[in-house]
């Protein structure tokens, strides 16, 4: 079978065309001209270029397509262009899974987040029913996020799409050669350069079981459901400590206070404001203003229905750190 994947070039969408190659797919990458392609080098892919703001090419990459996975967005927390990160976020999403439905695709499956899901903020995981509205979205991301799952859930209704909606937590693993901002959680662990850290949770999975998750929604998922794609809830402080069990180095001490890392972040934000420094703050607003959360979620749903298996985020974290130290992220400057 043909499947079109958007995203390849990206840290879970690459790690999905591996998996997908693996199973004996043949894969066509949806690529702008100018993504790096670093991720897929080597891969035997089929490239077709173009951009899914684009319907038309969007349509020329489905066609053929038995399942289309769409994993491309821009994953930005501090957003300067607010037209544009709507525009590949939420209009991108129609136009792949609108190209996916008219090529005739048995199965299209949207890639969300588990940013987009109700959190109950007292430590108890989230589920897909956890009542949640937009008001609840920190940050332009997850909004944008939020309402592309509120497209494809009308895609669904109202026009019949045969889409599988899934929400990854926290992948973590090879091939993050970016990196995430998770994958860069662990990148400055082993460059010592987390000196502190502040109380929150993420729930970690491996990058290679939630790729995995994709193809069993595929094959298993109910069209108009979604499902949350998740490993082991674990504090912050919980996976330095494992990190530094892994890597033999020490892990930080300190645990700073929420209301001075805001601020810093609001700092750091006006400081790349008013000197349009190109990069993304390391520390910007909405990521602080998650934090106050744990995004601890339940993957109960995924395991009963789509027999989603994960390994432990021990190893998760080990693969991550491995890659990074054996590809030279550790003493580079990526």
């Amino acid at each position: 079978m043909k499947a079109l994947v958007t995203g390849a070039s990206g840290f879970l969408g690459g790690n999905l065309a591996r998996v997908l190659l693996r199973e004996g797919y043949e894969v066509r990458a949806l690529l702008r001209p100018t993504a790096d392609r670093r991720g897929i080098a080597g891969l035997d892919l089929e490239i077709a270029e173009g951009d899914v703001t684009d319907f038309g090419s969007c349509r020329r990459a489905a066609k053929g397509c038995g399942e289309v996975y769409h994993c491309a967005a821009l994953y930005q927390l501090f957003v300067r262009d607010k037209k544009h990160i709507h525009d590949v976020n939420v209009g991108g999403t129609t136009n792949v899974l609108r190209a996916g439905a008219e090529a005739g695709a048995r199965r299209i499956v949207h890639t969300s987040s588990v940013g987009t899901l109700g959190n109950p903020g007292d430590g108890r995981p989230g589920t897909e029913e956890t009542p949640v509205a937009a008001s609840d979205m920190v940050g332009l991301y997850k909004l944008t996020k939020f309402l592309a799952e509120r497209e494809a859930e009308r895609l669904f209704r109202e026009e019949k799409a045969p889409v599988v909606i899934v929400n990854p937590s926290a992948p973590v693993g090879p091939w993050d050669v970016k990196p995430t901002p998770t994958g860069r959680l662990v990148l400055d662990f082993l460059r010592r350069k987390m000196p502190a850290y502040v109380d929150t949770g993420l729930n970690i999975i491996d990058v290679e079981d939630c790729a995995r998750g994709h193809l069993l929604a595929a094959r298993k998922g109910r069209p108009g459901e979604r499902y949350i794609l998740g490993g082991e809830d674990l504090t912050l402080e919980q996976i330095l400590r494992m990190l530094s069990e892994i890597t033999g180095l020490p892990a930080p001490r300190w645990k700073l206070p929420y209301t001075p890392v805001l601020a810093m972040a609001y700092a750091a934000e006006g400081f790349a404001r008013l000197t349009g420094f190109p990069k993304e703050p390391r520390l910007n607003v909405a990521a602080v203003r998650m934090s106050k959360k744990k995004m601890f979620f339940s993957p109960e749903k995924a395991r009963r229905e789509l027999g989603l298996t994960t390994r432990p985020a021990r190893e998760a974290l080990a693969r991550a750190a491995a890659w990074f130290e054996e590809h030279g992220y550790v003493h580079g400057n990526s």
